[in-house]
């Protein structure tokens, strides 16, 4: 099952890709693996997924020593300040930094540990309460700060769109990101760079791509539903 939902979402980013005039190389599908077992992403591992977002820092704990060493995690949830030193050293990517005290905490640990991090700048593009992320309007000037940390770099923006029957709904806060990255871009700030575009998830990630996202993050359309039990 694994096997073939994935290449069906490959199939779909690609058809997005073309209507878009864009190369498929540009984007990076994310497989959310979040509450699924071991042997499940060891399918997706063996379908050529390398890619893999999780939610929680225990879970890239207990996932990470038992699975292939060439697995890029992603920290694609919200994180807790006292959680940055288990992961700092683990993931290829933090997606979700909000705040200026986490981004300094990612600093101090990668310090120690003796790591460079890249993050993105979450952005809560719909204004949503039930959301994490900055607001648009506050997005550059995180950015600026953040941008003055040792060993951290930013990559570019993350968001998380409403969560909507149409797709389409969505378009406008895709646009409205892809804006902002350019906005940020023209300011030539050090040490910052817009080359990441992480939005869209299993409901939208075809417009996402459309609209200019370099990495999707799907779980239902390659594992199914979720299991919120454990």
């Amino acid at each position: 099952m694994v096997k073939e939902n994935l290449e069906n979402v490959r199939k779909n980013i690609k058809k997005a890709c073309e209507k878009a005039g864009r190369d498929v190389s540009e984007v990076t599908l994310i497989a959310v693996s979040k509450t699924k077992p071991v042997p499940m992403l060891q399918e997706a591992y063996d379908a050529g997924s390398r890619d893999f977002g999780e939610n929680k820092v225990q879970e890239i704990m207990d996932k990470y020593p038992v699975l292939p060493q060439d697995i890029r995690w992603h920290m694609i949830g919200h994180l807790q300040r006292n959680k940055v030193k288990y992961i700092v050293d683990k993931v290829c990517l933090i997606h979700s930094v909000d705040s200026l005290r986490l981004a300094e905490e990612i600093s101090s640990q990668a310090e120690k540990k003796k790591v460079e991090v890249d993050i993105l700048v979450e952005v809560n593009i719909a204004h949503e309460e039930s959301k994490f992320g900055t607001s648009r309007e506050e997005a550059i000037s995180l950015v600026e700060e953040i941008s003055k940390l040792p060993h951290i770099h930013v990559k570019g923006l993350m968001t998380i769109a409403p969560f909507v029957e149409n797709p389409e709904d969505n378009r406008k806060y895709f646009k409205q990101i892809k804006e902002l990255s350019v906005d940020i871009m023209k300011k030539n700030i050090d040490n910052v760079s817009m080359e990441i575009l992480s939005m869209g998830m299993t409901g939208d990630y075809m417009v996402a791509v459309e609209e200019g996202a370099t990495m999707v993050r799907v779980g239902t359309g390659i594992f199914g539903e979720r299991n919120y039990n454990i």
